[in-house]
């Protein structure tokens, strides 16, 4: 069973950027399709990022595509988010997750890092 950890979130300015870390134990991250939700107060959690198994396929949600960017270091055994050109609706607590399977619902999730973005 994998754990896994958030951080890097915090206060930043609209157009400023963050990179998140999750760092993962318990198992080896190169087995598992790795994802980045958010939710933000009052909305449901929402898809962000996802990285496949392999590493060599990303994914993006429409409102992230072209500023975010999902990679995988599998000898650190983490799964960053780089965020640029951060903009006042990204303001959520960000996710990390992971599941062995290769499509559908995660099973296993961090506790979540808080992302500001100041207008």
């Amino acid at each position: 069973q994998v754990a896994l950890v958030e951080s890097g979130g915090g206060l930043v300015q609209a157009g400023g950027s963050l990179r998140l870390s999750c760092a993962a134990s318990g198992r080896p991250i190169s087995g598992y399709r790795m994802g980045w939700f958010r939710q933000a107060p009052g909305k449901e959690r929402e898809f962000v990022a996802g990285i496949s198994v392999s590493g060599l396929t990303t994914y993006y949600a429409d409102t992230v595509k072209g500023r975010f960017t999902i990679s995988k270091d599998n000898s650190k055994n983490t799964v960053f988010l780089q965020m640029n050109s951060l903009k006042p609706e990204d303001t959520a607590v960000y996710y990390c997750a992971a599941d062995t399977r290769l499509n559908g619902a995660y099973g296993y999730w961090g506790q979540g890092t808080q992302v500001t973005v100041s207008s």
